[in-house]
């Protein structure tokens, strides 16, 4: 069986979820393809929206599919930024296809279903090396300088951390969703760990247009959260 038909069987009898997210997918991949020969994007698209929308998830949704793709358009317009947009928006579209909240290897299995599947869909080998390389890059988000693409996939992807104050809490809501199964110390320490190490990065978004509008506001909220999470636990 190849990968498309193995798309076209994981449709679970929806082939008609999110249209529009479906189409800004084709367009994505075609513009890629840069008019070479290849499948059917729409299987591909199908697959991967059936991914955003398994049960165990609660953040890592296609809201946040949408949310982040949103954002990258956002910074290409607002920043014009440069890099390589079509393969951003691939990177996007892949960075948590693959997610399980119980385990360490998610952006390692995304990147390796990106190989896979844009080999097949019609990229070059460098189109879809750069893809996983900056799927990998979220496991991080700490993109060396003048890394035009990883700035703006990792800006995109970490820009829920600007939101409104209620927002913000929905947000880690979700997060604290996903992580149900983690006893409330243990996901409290763990939380905490991954907002220090985020505030520890001299800079949160590396775009011109990320620093100025999003930097202020999401260590605010992260620092707000630490805060919360350390009364909480009683520990520094």
């Amino acid at each position: 069986m190849t990968t498309e038909e193995e798309h076209t069987r994981d449709l679970n009898g929806n082939p008609d979820r999110d249209p529009d997210l479906l189409q800004r997918w084709n367009a994505t991949l075609l513009a890629a393809r840069a008019g070479r020969e290849g499948p059917d994007p729409a299987p591909y698209g199908r697959n991967l929206l059936s991914r955003w929308a398994e049960p165990q998830r609660h953040y890592h949704t296609v809201t946040h599919l949408r949310a982040v793709l949103d954002r990258v358009d956002e910074l290409a317009d607002q920043g014009g930024e440069g890099g390589e947009l079509e393969l951003v928006r691939l990177a996007a579209w892949f960075h948590d296809a693959v997610y399980r909240p119980d385990r360490s290897e998610n952006e390692e299995r995304s990147a390796a279903l990106a190989e896979k599947a844009l080999t097949e869909a019609g990229l070059t080998p460098r189109e879809v090396t750069e893809v996983a390389r900056l799927v990998r890059l979220t496991t991080t988000h700490d993109p060396a300088p003048g890394d035009l693409n990883g700035e703006t996939l990792c800006d995109a992807d970490l820009a829920v951390l600007a939101s409104d104050r209620d927002a913000y809490r929905g947000y880690t809501a979700a997060v604290r969703g996903e992580y149900s199964f983690v006893p409330a110390d243990a996901f409290r320490e763990g939380r905490a760990a991954v907002l220090r190490q985020l505030l520890s990065l001299p800079r949160l978004f590396r775009t011109p247009y990320g620093a100025a509008a999003w930097e202020e506001k999401a260590r605010e909220n992260m620092e707000r959260e630490l805060a919360e999470l350390t009364d909480m636990s009683g520990k520094g």
